[in-house]
């Protein structure tokens, strides 16, 4: 399963950077002669949109975007929320009751609201975006890096080398950070699909990146009014927004279960 994950997820990458040389089509050129073409259209496999644009295209291109911001935005959040992880559960005291109770208040404040706010105030930058969502994402990874640094702080083997005179730096850097890593792998996984579900909700409301480039988000909004008439504007970016978010699930679960010496022996 986490072969056929990864392996679904390069195709998609290698797909949405060969996009030029795949479709042939510009992903924002307008041909209205050729509007609301339905699949299988020769030139047009997913058929055309409202103003004539290619929809394998601007699906293909627009997951560029959605897979920019996903895996730029958790990589981000993953590396914030390990430090402060770190921080909070090697150190306890003052700093672990800031960092949590940091992360207390940011999950009780509504995200959308800072997101409209600041969206609405800076404008629909792709950077401001990224950055929006890598605030978003950093609590998980707080979280649970703090709890297992809380577990391994007490180990013997780290005592033992607190004892013999290293460094706190020393100590974190060879004994607990590579125990983490793993499980912030996990967490990095889950939250690239987290927030790629984000940003397609930010670019549905017309808060994500600027039309005409697409994303998926704002082809969902694109093709809502004509459901009826051409389903495959909804269908292809919903399809492919799905099983992008599934594709990291998948290889977020398997990479636990390989990573997890318990499951891994069960």
């Amino acid at each position: 399963m986490r072969w056929l994950a990864l392996s679904g997820l390069l195709a998609l990458v290698l797909a949405a950077v060969l996009a030029g040389p795949l479709t042939g089509h510009d992903p924002i050129a307008q041909h209205l002669g050729d509007r609301l073409l339905p699949p299988g259209t020769a030139g047009h496999l997913l058929g055309t949109d409202d103003k004539g644009r290619d929809v394998l295209a601007r699906t293909l291109y627009g997951a560029r975007v959605s897979l920019l911001v996903g895996f730029v935005a958790a990589t981000a959040a993953s590396a914030f929320g390990l430090l402060l992880g770190l921080l909070a559960g090697y150190y306890g005291g003052w700093a672990d009751r800031i960092v949590t109770r940091a992360g207390d208040v940011w999950i009780a404040f509504p995200f959308l609201v800072l997101a409209v706010a600041t969206l609405a105030v800076a404008g629909s930058d792709l950077w401001i975006l990224v950055s929006l969502l890598a605030l978003a994402g950093w609590v998980t990874p707080t979280r649970v890096t703090r709890s297992l640094v809380r577990r391994l702080r007490g180990a013997d083997h780290v005592q033992a080398a607190i004892g013999l005179g290293a460094g706190d730096a020393g100590v974190i850097r060879k004994h607990i950070l590579p125990a983490v890593l793993p499980a912030n792998l996990v967490v990095w996984t889950l939250t690239v699909g987290t927030l790629i579900l984000i940003e397609g909700g930010l670019s549905f409301l017309g808060l994500g990146v600027r039309p005409p480039t697409p994303s998926w988000g704002n082809m969902l909004n694109d093709g809502r009014g004509f459901l009826e008439i051409a389903w495959w504007m909804i269908a292809a970016p919903g399809v492919a927004l799905t099983l992008t978010v599934l594709l990291t699930n998948l290889l977020g679960d398997a990479l636990r279960d390989r990573l997890d010496v318990r499951l891994r022996d069960r």
